[in-house]
C-alpha cells in the first residue's frame, strides 16, 4: 500500500488544494492531508483548528484521503505515517522552485521521501489562500474559490467576529 501526504497550511482550503488532493488520492492507496499550521505566513484568518475542520469537510467524499494536524516536520509525519510520498501542487515557476528546494530538504531528513510535483489544473492556477482570504473579505461569492461543502462554515466564522 503506497501512502502520500498532501500538506499546507489551508487558510482556508482552494478548489486548487482539492483538485490536488483528489489527483493524489486516484494515484495512492492512502493520502493524508496533513494541515501545517505555519507560524512564519502573517495575517492568517483561520486557527490551525478550523483549518483542519474546513479541511476535513472538503474531502469528505474521498474515501481513501484523511486529514490531520500536525505541527512539526513534515518529514516527521512521513515517517509516522508510512508514507513514502509527498505530493505538491505548482502553479508556475517559482512555485516549482520552492516546491524543488523542499523536496530536497525532505528528502534529506527522511531518505527514501520522494516529492511528486502535480500542475495546477488551468482552471485554479491563479488560485491561492492569499486570493481566497481577500474574497473573504470583500464577501465575494465564495464558491467560485472554495470548496461549497466549506463555504458555511467560513460565513458563519467571518459573520460570527
Amino acid at each position: 500500500m503506497t501512502t502520500a501526504i498532501c500538506s499546507g497550511s489551508f487558510d482556508p482550503i482552494t478548489l486548487g488544494h482539492l483538485d490536488i488532493i483528489r489527483r493524489a488520492a486516484e494515484c495512492f492507496d492512502r493520502v493524508y492531508v496533513c494541515v501545517v499550521p505555519n507560524a512564519e505566513k502573517r495575517g492568517q484568518m483561520f486557527t490551525p483548528e478550523q483549518k483542519l475542520t474546513l479541511v476535513r469537510k472538503a474531502v469528505e467524499g474521498l474515501p481513501n484521503v484523511e486529514a490531520e494536524l500536525w505541527p512539526g516536520l513534515l518529514a516527521e509525519f512521513a515517517q509516522k505515517h508510512g508514507a513514502k510520498v509527498i505530493v505538491r501542487g505548482v502553479r508556475n515557476g517559482s512555485d516549482f522552485d520552492q516546491e524543488y528546494q523542499m523536496a530536497r530538504i525532505n528528502g534529506g531528513l527522511c531518505p527514501g521521501l520522494e516529492t511528486v510535483l502535480l500542475p495546477a489544473a488551468a482552471e485554479y492556477e491563479h488560485f491561492s489562500s492569499t486570493m481566497a482570504r481577500e474574497m473573504i473579505r470583500y464577501g465575494q461569492p465564495l464558491e467560485r474559490y472554495l470548496p461549497a461543502a466549506i463555504v458555511p462554515d467560513i460565513k458563519q466564522w467571518i459573520n460570527g467576529r
